[in-house]
């Protein structure tokens, strides 16, 4: 199995609690049929969510992605997946834990849009 997919799958298996919390909303075509999946490889990079139809990649952020590198490596990965026509909206797992029902309204949003 090629190496990428082998790391989005031990990805899947150790999601952080903001993913699972996440996933119980956009999993199973829960919003107007819309399928996501999740830790899905696009090119040299893994994106934590994706609706492939609306070409929607959903990212969420620790603490980690405040240092001067990670900031530089995430633009850079977005300008990639931008390049190949995906949408990136991005969420600090924060707004996960303290505002879960305003994040869904983001990608509702993201989704209703055309």
């Amino acid at each position: 199995m090629n190496e990428k997919y082998s790391k989005a799958r031990e990805l899947r298996q150790n999601s952080t609690p903001q993913e699972i919390m996440l996933w119980t909303l956009l999993r199973n075509r829960q919003y107007k049929n819309y399928k996501f999946r999740r830790q899905y490889p696009i090119g040299n990079y893994i994106v934590d969510f994706i609706c492939r139809e609306k070409r929607l990649i959903i990212e969420l952020d620790g603490g980690q992605h405040n240092e001067p590198n990670n900031i530089k490596y995430d633009k850079e990965r977005t300008e990639f997946l931008k390049s190949k026509g995906y949408k990136v909206i991005r969420f600090w797992n924060n707004d996960i834990d303290n505002n879960i029902e305003g994040v869904f309204e983001v990608i509702r949003k993201n989704l209703d849009a055309d």
